[in-house]
């Protein structure tokens, strides 16, 4: 975290900068949103920003061996098996703690990873909205940025990944009623930034191997997916999706949904690396481990946090059936540090709940065409005082300076 900057913010009015910022945000998509804003950005410094951006290239690296996705694909389901699987997915989101190493300084310990699309546009709207707000204040007055790299570039990689050189008409932003998702802000900056429409599955009608989607009366082909489909959602919910995931389809996709599976959980333990904490399948185990308390419960195929137990028992290693466990992790606890200083909280004060929030920082990387390498192209933030960082547990409207947000410098 960047101290100077934090206490400049801190000592100038930072809710009304962060009242301008929200009422722009949603003056340019909409609001209120269906999540917690947080009351702060996260302010990089230079090194903490590009030790992110290294461990994220790092893994996704060690993941993108050819011998190491033969053994992550055994993670398809037979019957999500989709056609069409590229060389590499083109999203990834690598998860972090910020920590304090033996030194006292932040590092990022990897919490988990996904390969599936994330906010990068809300991420962009975002950031714009903080760099205009903190603007008004002359102390703060910056070029402020969210990218790794320019702006010009990460915009032209987004444009590209997501479109895959289609009509913005003939690409569809697809999930399961999406005006009702929690990540719906998203869907609007996408449209916003990329023209890009959201489509409920149910409503593409499939001919042949063609997909199509009524648009103003009018028949549209859909010819890329940017595919926002969450498969325990689908089958939780039972949402009848209008053809099988073996079918052939004349449709690319945006991550290929074959990713969600490879690239997830199930990756952890085949990692080496010192930004990563130790995890195993809980198959692996034939009892349970002695220190269980500095273990993380995970199931591997989850949504939000959803299932995750953070203070393990015997009685949940026991509860988890013999022929669930190869769905299961245990990965060790990583301890998460007080990162940002509130107002209020004196210099010298040691930080704790009452005074500092703890920092998760989501590295979302992107590939544009076959070929391409994946590229880290900017940071989302989640702050908390609890045990668990995501928007969903953190959602009191008492708990200030928590939820989402986004990292700038």
């Amino acid at each position: 975290m960047d101290s100077a900057v934090r206490d400049l913010f801190n000592h100038h009015d930072p809710h009304r900068i962060f009242e301008t910022y929200r009422d722009r945000l949603y003056g340019k998509l909409g609001g209120p949103f269906p999540f917690r804003l947080a009351e702060t950005p996260l302010f990089f410094t230079p090194t903490l920003r590009d030790h992110l951006k290294t461990a994220a290239v790092e893994i996704a690296g060690q993941l993108s061996r050819p011998e190491t996705i033969t053994e992550l694909k055994k993670a398809i389901p037979p019957h999500y098996d989709a056609p069409g699987m590229d060389a590499l997915p083109h999203c990834v989101q690598v998860d972090f703690a910020l920590c304090h190493d033996e030194r006292g300084e932040l590092v990022p310990k990897l919490v988990e990873l996904q390969a599936f699309p994330s906010l990068y546009a809300l991420e962009t709207v975002e950031a714009d909205m903080w760099a205009s707000a903190l603007n008004e204040v002359p102390e703060l007055k910056r070029d402020w940025t969210c990218f790794f790299d320019s702006r010009e570039h990460a915009m032209s990689l987004m444009r590209r990944s997501i479109l895959g050189g289609n009509d913005p008409k003939e690409v569809a932003l697809v999930d399961y009623q999406p005006e009702k998702q929690k990540t719906s802000p998203d869907f609007t900056a996408t449209k916003h930034l990329f023209d890009v429409d959201s489509v409920c599955v149910t409503s593409l009608i499939k001919e042949g191997k063609k997909l199509f989607r009524i648009k103003d009366g009018k028949r549209i082909q859909v010819k890329r997916i940017y595919n926002r489909m969450v498969f325990d959602e689908l089958e939780v919910k039972k949402v009848p999706v209008p053809f099988e995931w073996n079918d052939e389809l004349d449709v690319t996709w945006c991550s290929h949904p074959n990713w969600y599976w490879a690239w997830s959980k199930y990756s952890l333990p085949f990692l080496d690396h010192p930004a990563v904490p130790r995890a195993r399948y809980l198959a692996d185990f034939k009892e349970a481990p002695i220190d269980l308390d500095t273990f993380v419960l995970k199931p591997l195929f989850s949504f939000a946090g959803s299932g995750v137990i953070v203070d393990v028992t015997k009685e949940d290693f026991d509860r988890v059936p013999m022929e669930l466990r190869p769905s299961y992790l245990l990965q060790h606890k990583v301890q998460y540090a007080w990162t940002i200083r509130m107002p209020g909280a004196g210099e010298n004060d040691d930080l704790d709940a009452h005074n500092a929030v703890k920092a998760e920082v989501r590295v979302m990387l992107m590939r544009g065409s076959d070929g391409e390498a994946l590229e880290p192209l900017l940071p989302l933030v989640r702050l908390s005082r609890g045990k668990m960082l995501g928007v969903d547990q953190n959602k009191s409207a008492e708990t200030l300076w928590t939820g989402g947000t986004v990292g700038i410098w």
